[in-house]
């Protein structure tokens, strides 16, 4: 697996839970954060709560490679949350990957 800056992908995922279920919705993506962490590839894997909207989360993750990413979606962890969390939701989950363009501080 490739460690250089440009092979890295990372990702942005928008969850918009519907109201009724924000807690469960929360506590189905804490269920994905220490799994992720551990899988090989991962770089860091975090979970945001909007501020100004407390339905709406981020996944926020960085993965060394496409490789490290298509493998982590395959995961059956991620399986059995997201089947979990499909109906909670208000909208289809968003899912922005990048390239890295500028080096870390």
């Amino acid at each position: 697996m490739s460690t250089a800056k440009s092979a890295e992908r990372h990702i942005i995922c928008e969850v918009r839970g519907k109201a009724a279920h924000r807690a469960r919705v929360k506590e189905l993506l804490l269920e994905l954060v220490g799994p992720a962490r551990a899988e090989a590839g991962c770089l860091y894997y975090d979970l945001y709560q909007q501020a100004d909207e407390p339905d709406t989360f981020y996944i926020v993750d960085g993965w060394a490679s496409a490789e490290a990413v298509a493998e982590h979606a395959e995961h059956p962890n991620v399986t059995k949350v997201v089947e979990q969390l499909l109906p909670l939701l208000d909208a289809p989950l968003k899912v922005i990957t990048s390239n890295r363009v500028t080096d870390p501080d």
